[in-house]
This record gives C-alpha cells, structure tokens and sequence, in this order.
C-alpha cells in the first residue's frame, strides 16, 4: 500500500519541516533530476540552485538531450539532494548506519524560454557556487551567444519532504561483545 502523499515519511522521527528544508537546498551541493521518457527512468546529476519565494530549482545543460526532451514530453519530475556524514557502526548487523540528510521535491520541469528568466537563473547559480566573484568585475558577462548555447531548467515544486538521521552515537547491543575501541576510533567515535 502506498501512501496518500507523495512526501510522505514513514518514518516521521526523520521528517523535518519547510524551514529546514529550504535551508537545507539552500546549501545543499548536488542534485539530482529524475525524469522519465515513457516507462524508461532517467537520473541527471546537477548543480542548482533554489529560488525560495516562489518555491523553484534552477539547473542548466546542454541545449539538447535526453533531459529536455523527457521533459518536453513528460514534465513530472522528482528532484534530490543529500548529504552523508559519519559512517555508524555496531555490534548487531540490524544497527549498522549512516547519518544522512535529504530532500526530495515532486514538480514539473520546464525549459526557461524567457531571455531575463534564463539570465535570473544562470546568475542565482553563480552567486550560490561562487559568491565572491562579481560580473563585470571579476568576469565577463555571460553574452547572447553562450545563452543561445545553453539550458536553463526550472522545476516548480508542488510537493517536498527533508528528513534527517544524524545520530552522534551508535548502537551496541549488550547480548553481544562490545565493538573494540579502535572499531570505534576509526569510525570518529
């Protein structure tokens, strides 16, 4: 059985609000793009950035490929981002983890037509990997040509969850020896 949401998470200690889950796309580094051409599934890594007030990813690519025209065709998408920290172990096989955070975003994707959207989108990308750098002073500014080159993308989100696991400690089961200290030291513990 599926659940009503799509961002829905079972397990909710995880589930994180809209608060967080902006900051975390906020600062997040990768994502990632699925989309779809029929019932075949296509993932695309990508740098991006997030335009809070109206709630959308920005990404480029090449002008052409398999992202455009699945998203010409089927516009749906799912975006996500993540992050992992330490590695968790155990004494018990069932306890081994990682500490992790994610989003996951469910919209639709559209190629960015509009010349000050396309401009708006590529610029929010160089602040976000590049803050201290200014066009104009530091570099030239993008010209007509390399926007004729390129594709932005923006996914209008309609649904996201975040969740979190980021355990400081590890579980040992006391029916089992303890792992050995230096187990635990390699793992930061």
């Amino acid at each position: 059985m599926y659940p009503q949401s799509l961002n829905t998470i079972f397990r909710q200690q995880y589930a994180q609000n809209d608060e967080w889950i902006e900051a975390f796309l906020s600062r997040s580094q990768i994502g990632h793009v699925a989309s779809r051409w029929e019932n075949q599934p296509f993932l695309t890594p990508v740098l991006f950035w997030y335009e809070a007030q109206k709630r959308r990813i920005y990404f480029h690519t090449n002008l052409y490929g398999r992202l455009r025209t699945n998203s010409e065709h089927f516009p749906e998408v799912c975006f996500e981002t993540s992050e992992m920290g330490k590695l968790l172990p155990s004494n018990v096989a069932e306890e081994f983890s990682v500490q992790y955070a994610s989003v996951v975003a469910f919209g639709k994707i559209r190629v960015v037509e509009s010349l000050d959207e396309k401009e708006f989108g590529l610029m929010g990308l160089l602040r976000k990997y590049f803050p201290d750098l200014e066009a104009g002073v530091d570099y030239r500014q993008i010209t007509q040509e390399e926007f004729d080159q390129t594709a932005v993308f923006c996914i209008e989100i309609e649904q996201w969850s975040g969740k979190k696991n980021w355990a400081e400690k590890i579980h040992q089961d006391e029916r089992w020896k303890p792992l050995d200290p230096k187990v635990l030291k390699k793992y930061g513990f």
